[in-house]
């Protein structure tokens, strides 16, 4: 197998397969965890909290590849004979060994928990076919673009990697903040020579952002001293030399693990790979770069196949999809066999879950070493691409900027940005930040088997994971009003406005601008727009994010149907006169609205039916909380009063002047007998109850009866003339009946003790009899006085007492 960082020259000599003597390490593969002390209820045991976060974060569930191999399988090999275990993968249910013990070898295979024991690699120093693995692509005929001499608005003074950074718009990142702090990256490699040393890596070393280290090659803890390679990708990521070299997420933590064997290239480098990939996992780190691949090894039984390619085949590729499913994050090259015989992708970066990545140089130009896609199976490969034609790298006796090629420099220049961008998104899972990668590439809608999906745009990424992110509910009408409300990422510099467009506007209007205070986080806003103005429905909003001076996009728009309010009209007068009632509800209309109507602020009983004056208000609502008021100022009349009724008792053929029995001056007076008009109300002579209706000029009337009734008595001849005032004492009605010969003016007068007068009553009586009916219930108790006069001479005067 080729590594993706180390481009292969390799002289293949004629050789058949090796026999089974000239192996030295194995792959024991067992069939399961039987008699495991850890559980799955514990995983604390061998997980650590930040890795057990990640899973609890991304809804990713503990499973027995977490557990680590059962520790009696191990012994147990370790015991069969002379053995070194070299590392193990729980992940695969495998142990790596070490041994020429051949008789410990048919030991370990009759263990009941192994499935097989399989050669992995040669004894060291032997191999069918020398090697000469030469780390990098050589440079090519491509020139880089030289460095702006300053660009004042970053925060970083890149220098010469400017170019490699700004192809992918990373400095937004590095300018928004996000600069890797808080993530943790695992770098497996070569080695990473001298990194302890070298300026390019002071600040790592000063702030301690190497976590720790492993040598998965010697077993032990120094990876300083090994090969250059490592330090050279790392340098693309961590170096901070303000001015001279920035890394693409140098304020990020490292893991630093030597997995490769350059001296030779057999599975085993595989099986490394993988055991470096589960002890990040194991400790919580974030996101992987590998600059490794593999397809030819020095004994070709070894070699896979282009078939193989298919991401789910070799060891690797089933370990960089088990990292993925935990939920790290694996970038790798894609390989830098894209001019020789192989042509193709190398793994495990035909992994499904992986982000895979081409070389490109800073104008954007493929490099022709870059490994062709797709995989086997039809991937789109490489995932996206880099800058790694011509890639600024730290040189290994100075650390000071230096060039080289291959997709070994373009993943880790990847893998710096994608780690600022997920530091700003960590609800987002792996899965979501590769995707949004490809998505916001320069070939998103046309991928190809060069570039994949391109050249990442990061600003790009940025806006459309914050889209992602967003939400909006559903606009809420009420009070004559829409609320907006939304949540999405912000900070302190990041504003929201919100733009209106009414149906007879051309262009949208900023109505309202949402600031933020702190560090980029989810908040949730939200603004009320008053609406009474507004006559029109289906007003449009949009909610446009500034992000910068040269940043800014739209998140979202909506229409909002919307009811103007309503217009009752004019104010309004009316009138009624007493004992009527006057219905409010007809006054305007109010039809599809909720409408109430208060008197002096209190709600009114029945509106269909009012009897008291005053100001009444209408308040009537639409579905959209609009409201309006009008007023009916009601105003009660006055009214006629025509006094009592009267009773005449006459000579059977004297005539009544019914006009003369009460006062009806301004009034238009009607006179009445059984429903029909009394066509000469001045000369009746039938007997009957007689009605009188006076009406003013408002229509407002009054009405009095007269009851006629005949008495032969009363006919001159035999009239006997008298006063007669009854009862006394009286409690109601007194009733004074008066009997003349002929007709008189009568005048009856009612005074109390001190004189005054309480009750008067005058009128023109017709000969015969009259009783008039005095009330005198409302009269306080006591004595009283009452005087009859006739022709305005006084005939009786009698006192009465009301009790």
């Amino acid at each position: 197998m080729k590594k993706i960082v180390l481009v292969l020259f390799i002289a293949l000599v004629a050789g058949n397969t090796e026999s089974h003597a000239q192996f030295s390490r194995y792959i024991v593969r067992l069939k399961d965890k039987g008699t495991n002390p850890y559980s799955l209820s514990n995983p604390s045991q061998y997980l650590t909290a930040r890795s057990i976060q990640r899973r609890t974060r991304y809804g990713i569930s503990i499973d027995s590849t977490d557990l680590p191999i059962t520790p009696r399988y191990i012994d147990s090999i370790r015991l069969a004979g002379a053995v070194t275990i070299l590392n193990t993968s729980k992940w695969l249910n495998q142990v790596a060994i070490q041994t020429t013990d051949a008789a410990a070898l048919i030991k370990i295979s009759s263990f009941p928990f192994v499935i097989s024991t399989g050669p992995i690699a040669a004894r060291q120093g032997q191999g069918d076919r020398p090697v000469n693995k030469q780390l990098d692509a050589p440079n090519s005929g491509i020139t880089q673009d030289p460095p702006p001499s300053i660009i004042t608005a970053d925060y970083y003074s890149y220098g010469q990697s400017y170019g490699q950074v700004h192809l992918h718009n990373g400095e937004f990142l590095h300018n928004r903040g996000f600069r890797g702090q808080g993530m943790q990256m695992a770098v497996l490699d070569a080695g990473f020579y001298h990194y302890l040393s070298l300026p390019t890596f002071d600040s790592i070393r000063n702030n301690n952002q190497v976590l720790g280290t492993w040598d998965f090659v010697a077993g032990n803890a120094s990876v300083d001293e090994d090969h250059t390679h490592g330090m050279n990708c790392l340098s693309t990521i961590a170096a901070n030399m303000p001015g001279v070299f920035m890394g693409t997420a140098p304020k990020a933590s490292f893991y630093l693990y030597r997995t490769e064997d350059v001296a030779t290239e057999y599975p085993i480098e595989e099986q490394n790979w993988i055991a470096g990939m589960e002890r990040a996992d194991s400790l919580g780190v974030d996101i992987t770069s590998t600059s490794l691949g593999y397809f030819n090894f020095d004994n070709p039984v070894f070699d896979y196949t282009y078939a193989n390619m298919d991401g789910n085949t070799t060891i690797s590729a089933k370990g960089a999809d088990l990292a993925a499913k935990k939920g790290m994050l694996p970038v790798l090259a894609a390989g830098n066999e894209g001019g020789s015989a192989w042509h193709y992708i190398i793994t495990p970066s035909d992994a499904d879950s992986v982000m895979a990545v081409g070389a490109v140089s800073t104008s954007g130009v493929v490099g022709g070493f870059s490994s062709y896609g797709p995989s086997s199976d039809g991937q789109v490969k490489p995932s996206v691409a880099a800058v790694g034609v011509n890639a600024v790298i730290a040189s290994p006796s100075t650390g000071q900027p230096t060039f080289g090629s291959g997709t070994s420099f373009a993943c880790p220049n990847m893998a710096g940005l994608t780690t600022c961008l997920w530091q700003a998104f960590p609800e987002i899972n792996n899965m979501g930040i590769i995707t949004t990668m490809q998505q916001a590439a320069t070939k998103a809608n046309n991928p190809d088997n060069r570039v994949g999906y391109g050249i990442p745009d990061m600003k790009k990424a940025f806006v459309m994971l914050v889209k992602q992110l967003f939400t909006q509910q559903a606009p809420q009408v009420a009070n004559c009003g829409v609320t907006l409300q939304w949540t999405v990422k912000t900070d302190s510099v990041i504003s929201v406005v919100v733009e209106r467009k009414l149906p007879s506007d051309i262009n949208y209007t900023t109505v309202n601008t949402q600031n933020s205070t702190g560090a980029f986080a989810a908040r949730s806003f939200s603004f009320t727009d008053d609406l009474r103005s507004f006559t029109a429905s289906g007003i449009k909003y949009r909610l446009k994010m500034n992000i910068a001076a040269d940043t800014s996009f739209y998140l979202d728009s909506v229409t909002v149907n919307f009811t103007p309010r309503p217009n009752l009209g004019a104010d309004k007068n009316a009138a009624i006169c007493p004992g009527n009632s006057f219905d409010l509800t007809t006054q305007f209309t109010t039809t599809g609205l909720s409408s109430s109507w208060t008197i002096a602020g209190n709600p009114v009983a029945t509106p269909t039916a009012v009897t008291a004056g005053g100001i009444y208000q209408l308040i009537a609502i639409n579905n959209s909380g609009c409201a309006d008021t009008a007023t009916v100022n009601l105003s009660v009349l006055s009214k006629p009063s025509l006094g009592n009724d009267i009773a005449i008792t006459k000579c059977t053929d004297s005539i009544v002047n019914l006009t003369t029995l009460y006062t009806t001056t301004g009034l238009t007076a009607v006179w009445t007998i059984a429903g029909n008009p009394v066509a000469t109300p001045s000369s009746v002579t039938a007997t009957g109850l007689y009605r009188l209706i006076a009406a003013n000029g408002s229509g407002c009337a009054d009405t009095a009866f007269v009851t006629i009734t005949n008495n032969q008595q009363l006919c001159t001849a035999s009239l006997v003339e008298k006063i007669v005032i009854s009862p006394n004492p009286v409690t109601d009605k007194l009733t004074v009946q008066v009997v003349r010969t002929v007709a008189v003016k009568t005048e009856i007068i009612i005074t109390n003790t001190a004189g005054q007068i309480v009750y008067s009553l005058g009128n023109q009586q017709q000969a015969g009899s009259q009783s008039y009916s005095i009330p005198m219930k409302k009269m306080a108790g006591g004595i009283y006085f009452v005087t009859v006069r006739l022709n305005d001479r006084k005939e009786v005067v009698k006192k009465i007492m009301r009790q």
